[in-house]
């Protein structure tokens, strides 16, 4: 026979194990809140054939109240033989403007579809300035964010994994 105490005392844990579980159901949003750091990408063409990125660094930043900022740059890079950046040569400018890519904004999730949409404001490619980009987020957990780009202004469809910044 149960006490009255033990009684309590398992209610409480069912009450306490029921708000835990509430409180787990956060939405794609709040999980997706924070810094990611770049672990991988691949690029699939509209022949099906497929190309890792491999030496790539990148960033992705996304905040509670609805704004982001991304930043890609291969490893590779060149150093600038020049100290003021304003007078690369030709090849350099080129390597950098070829090698990376920053832009920033704000986005909004769908919930139900996982796609999250960035209005890009600002961007070392002038072309996305204005655009909406679409990603649908594949897979997402605490430590994980997968997502798609469907299909990238060059046509091609690109699938970035990403690791939470400790």
């Amino acid at each position: 026979m149960l006490t009255t105490t033990a009684v309590s005392v398992l209610i409480m844990g069912g009450v306490l194990h029921e708000g835990d579980a509430v409180a787990q159901q956060k939405s794609v949003k709040e999980h997706l809140v924070g810094t990611w750091i770049y672990v991988s990408s691949t690029s699939t063409r509209a022949d099906g054939s497929k190309t890792d990125n491999p030496n790539l660094k990148a960033i992705v930043i996304y905040t509670s109240d609805g704004h982001f900022a991304f930043v890609s740059v291969r490893d590779d890079l060149p150093k600038f033989a020049n100290p003021d950046r304003a007078r690369a040569t030709a090849e350099e400018a080129k390597a950098v403007v070829a090698g990376s890519i920053a832009y920033f904004g704000t986005y909004s999730i769908n919930e139900t579809d996982k796609v999250l949409t960035a209005n890009v404001e600002g961007s070392t490619y002038p072309n996305l300035i204005g655009t909406d980009q679409k990603r649908i987020i594949t897979s997402l957990t605490s430590d994980e964010l997968r997502f798609t780009n469907p299909r990238t202004l060059t046509g091609v469809t690109l699938e970035f994994v990403w690791k939470r910044a400790k």
